[in-house]
């Protein structure tokens, strides 16, 4: 290149600007370490789209990591701080309101928000955040979505489903992970027998 003097473009860097909004960074407590001996202990969380037509619906869940059961969900036609909100109140109502539960997340801006992190701290959890672009720090998470998608939407034609019928297939999904799916970490069990032979 410096023979034929050439250059390559470089693509400028953008530089984040403030919505207003507080941004609330944690530490990275989870450091990979994806198991927990006990219910209740490790819950992960993340967002993920899901397209359909020319519309989006937007997916939240929570798993604990001690049989990876998805234990709270909700789906939406928004991003909105109030998605995660209420699927953090969903996965305490769910799990009768335990303390001390570390919650791990990625840094987007609706988990940074004094919202999210103000409901952590009333609810007396720990809040956990993975580095800034590293999606290895939430992989069980996003793997679970990825495998949403590639099984059970994989062969969809989108253009033809309504919002009900999205909803429906990932209720369906969620049912038939939580109580179907087998797992090789979990002993070849679905996350509902390994939760309750633990029990």
């Amino acid at each position: 290149m410096q023979k034929h003097h050439l250059q390559c473009r470089v693509k400028p860097k953008r530089k984040w600007k403030s919505q207003g909004q507080p941004i609330i960074v944690a530490p990275n407590l989870l450091q990979r370490e994806f198991t927990a001996v006990l219910p209740n202990k490790k819950w992960v969380t993340d967002i993920t789209y899901i397209q359909y037509g020319s519309s989006t619906l937007y997916l939240s869940t929570i798993m604990d990591l001690f049989n990876n059961q998805i234990v709270a969900y909700k789906l939406y036609t928004h991003q909105q701080t109030s998605l995660v909100t209420d699927t953090l109140k969903a996965a305490l109502n769910s799990r009768e309101t335990p303390k001390g539960v570390i919650v791990h997340c990625d840094q987007g801006s609706v988990y940074t928000s004094y919202a999210y992190q103000q409901l952590i701290k009333e609810s007396r959890l720990v809040s956990s955040m993975s580095r800034r672009g590293n999606c290895w720090d939430n992989a069980v998470i996003e793997s679970f979505h990825s495998n949403l998608k590639s099984e059970e939407f994989q062969y969809v034609k989108f253009n033809s489903m309504s919002i009900n019928k999205v909803r429906e297939k990932i209720d369906q999904y969620i049912k038939y992970y939580n109580e179907e799916r087998i797992q090789e970490k979990l002993g070849y069990h679905t996350p509902i027998e390994f939760g309750s032979m633990a029990a």
